[in-house]
């Protein structure tokens, strides 16, 4: 069988694509190449990620300058295809930005940078990138960002609950979504967003930083090897 090809795009700025690249590589058994931010076709990719780290430096706001590079348009083109794209921190922002996502990100509600593992629970598990958990699971896994406060309007929210869009959200070691559980302030605990056609997921946490028991954490692994199910 062939090997997935995947694509880790790059902006000036961006920090964790060689980890993204490492995860892609070593747990998917991909193809993996980095696409730099003046490309203007992917479609040879059957996955893209958009990695975590400071695109243009976090300048205006996360992700406010990254959606204007050519690779975006090209992305566009991409998914418009139905080809899978996951949106890892930095990654979650550039798609809001792009609108690509409803919604928008704000300073965590204690302007404070937020470097910590937190928990997870699994809102769906019959997207492509969730395919080996189940619905309820609860996994641990690192965020490290300024600006992961989801926030969206109540129409927004409530498209969000109705549509069956939120993938993960923030919780308790027992599962339960409480105020105390949100490290950030983000609306309705969401820590990841999916499409509704389920073929971009956006996430705050870093799978990518979870995905090897060498990195002393292999919670997030199951994202990836979903997705490699999903695509053979």
């Amino acid at each position: 069988m062939p090997k997935i090809k995947a694509g880790v795009i790059v902006f000036p700025g961006t920090n964790c694509d060689m980890d993204t690249y490492y995860a892609l590589k070593q747990t998917m058994g991909c193809e993996v190449d980095s696409v730099w931010y003046e490309t203007k076709t992917l479609r040879k990719y059957q996955l893209i990620v958009i990695p975590g780290g400071f695109s243009y430096g976090d300048y205006l706001r996360a992700g406010a300058l990254a959606r204007f590079s050519p690779v975006m348009e090209a992305l566009r083109e991409y998914t418009a295809k139905k080809g899978l794209v996951l949106g890892i921190c930095n990654g979650f922002q550039i798609l809001l930005e792009a609108m690509m996502l409803p919604g928008a990100m704000q300073r965590n509600d204690t302007l404070k940078f937020i470097c910590k593992d937190v928990q997870v629970r699994v809102e769906r598990n019959d997207t492509p990138f969730t395919l080996l958990y189940k619905k309820g699971d609860r996994i641990q896994i690192p965020i490290a960002h300024a600006q992961g406060n989801y926030y969206g309007s109540g129409q927004t929210l409530a498209s969000l609950e109705e549509q069956n869009q939120i993938v993960f959200r923030y919780c308790d070691a027992s599962g339960n979504t409480t105020e105390q559980s949100n490290p950030n302030g983000s609306l309705h605990n969401i820590a990841g967003l999916c499409n509704n056609e389920t073929t971009i997921l956006a996430m705050m946490p870093h799978p990518e930083r979870a995905s090897d028991s060498t990195l002393g954490n292999d919670e997030g692994r199951k994202i990836f090897l979903s997705i490699k199910k999903a695509l053979a």
